[in-house]
């Protein structure tokens, strides 16, 4: 007899309470930072109309996108009318075209939700995973890409990262390199989807596909002699700048491009992200609805990246009929709690269960005054757990605790009872004393709390 396999979707998985734990952490502090930052939350569905979606993201994004096929008699056409999330940032645009005159001119907005993606999975790749979004609409100003460095340094930071960097690069300015070097306008965008892998594939790979997808000979050496020099041999800010500035200084809009990447390195002196980030002309950022900044945050060990944004002043022109400047960044939560797993980093309150106390009692006779107990603790802010077998021996209660990583158990029992009091033992140091029941509840708490400090 055949049994239906109880692993769950490739790509995806089940979260046990630990993992859930390390997830509510990471987003806590994700979300405290943003809103520090004057970011407001915002939600959208799990699918989108399929329109919504195809388009934005490029060829290689549109690949991705998981189509919902039409319901009920539909069903037989095998055509698709919905698809569930590529990203946040797409939804976004649509919410701001609908909610137009609701929202404020200049509105700042973070969004921590799943998307989902026909990807391969791989090491801290799946096919369901969440984002933690924070965009900002309505303004040109230098100050947004800025700020949204700051913020999401911030949470890296806060988590305890110090090694990670910023990459940044300009759509504009590796417009202006690609046509420097030879490529023609009618290939530039299959030119950036092979020079985007760069990193995966190296310069070889990159140039291989670069010439499989029409871009000359000369035209390939000269971006790859670029990006190898400038990522090899510049690693410094303002080197890179001069080299790029350099290179493009005969193009109509790359020296424009260039400064604009100087201002927003001027302007992140003195925040978070001061010292962390380089100029690099070989990020590409797939996604077809980049206009001008694009920035990527990696970490050692890590393939790919942890996050990554950028400016996309044409992207909500397309739901509205008219341009609205945008910048954003998106921090992958997966990637995230895959680093600090390995790492050890996340605190030893997150990954212990989060119990103050156990109530048990020895002989059913008692479940309702421990029942009592447990909520008159509860009515103290204490995490409390019963255990709700009344066994006259504490073996399965104190196993059971032990199991649990619970600091103090509180029995009680018949002859307790009689005294009026309870049992409080500290499952540390194994001491215990008895407590009038009466007063137990404050009593506990009040110890818990000095414990704490």
């Amino acid at each position: 007899m055949s049994t239906t396999s109880t692993k769950p979707p490739s790509g995806t998985r089940d979260f046990l309470p630990e993992d859930v734990r390390r997830r509510d952490y990471v987003m806590r502090v994700v979300r405290e930072v943003y809103e520090s930052y004057g970011f407001e939350p915002i939600e959208t569905p799990a699918y989108e109309n399929i329109e919504t979606l195809l388009g934005k993201y490029g060829e290689e994004g549109n690949k991705l996108i998981f189509k919902i096929l039409k319901r009920g008699e539909h069903e037989a056409s095998g055509e698709a009318d919905l698809a569930l999330r590529y990203d946040l940032t797409v939804p976004l645009a649509r919410v701001v075209a609908q909610y137009q005159s609701e929202l404020p001119r200049f509105f700042k907005r973070y969004q921590i939700q799943p998307v989902w993606r026909a990807d391969r999975p791989a090491k801290g790749r799946f096919r369901e995973f969440y984002q933690c979004d924070i965009d900002a609409m309505g303004s040109t100003s230098p100050v947004v890409e800025a700020e949204l460095l700051g913020a999401v340094s911030e949470v890296l930071i806060r988590l305890g990262f110090n090694d990670f960097v910023i990459r940044l690069n300009h759509r504009k300015a590796l417009s202006a390199l690609l046509e420097t070097a030879g490529v023609p306008e009618a290939l530039q965008g299959d030119a950036l989807t092979a020079i985007d892998k760069l990193d995966k594939i190296g310069a070889e790979g990159v140039g291989a596909e670069l010439l499989t997808r029409g871009v000359s000979p000369a035209a390939t050496k000269a971006c790859l002699d670029f990006f190898t020099g400038i990522t090899t041999e510049m690693p410094h800010v303002d080197s890179a700048l001069q080299r790029l500035r350099t290179f493009v200084e005969k193009h109509h809009a790359g020296p424009g491009a260039v400064d604009e990447l100087d201002t927003i390195v001027r302007l992140t002196d003195g925040g978070p992200g001061h010292g962390r980030i380089r100029i690099d002309p070989s990020l590409a950022r797939g996604l077809s609805y980049y206009t001008g900044a694009i920035m990527e945050i990696a970490v050692p060990g890590l393939q790919g990246s942890m996050g990554g944004g950028g400016r996309y002043d044409t992207l909500v022109g397309m739901f509205l009929g008219r341009d609205v400047p945008a910048a954003g960044f998106s921090l992958g939560l997966e990637r995230i709690i895959l680093v600090m797993t390995e790492r050890g980093m996340f605190p030893e309150s997150v990954t212990r269960v989060p119990m103050d106390v156990m109530v048990t009692f020895l002989g059913d006779d008692l479940r309702s005054d421990a029942l009592r107990l447990a909520s008159e603790l509860r009515a103290e802010r204490l995490r409390v757990e019963l255990f709700p077998d009344g066994s006259r021996k504490l073996d399965k209660s104190l196993k059971y605790a032990s199991s649990r990583n619970v600091p103090m158990l509180v029995i009680l029992g018949e002859d307790e009872r009689a005294r009026g009091e309870v049992t409080v033992r500290d499952l540390q140091t194994r001491q215990q004393q008895a407590a009038p029941r009466a007063t137990a509840a404050r009593d506990i708490a009040r110890r818990i709390r000095i414990e704490a400090t």
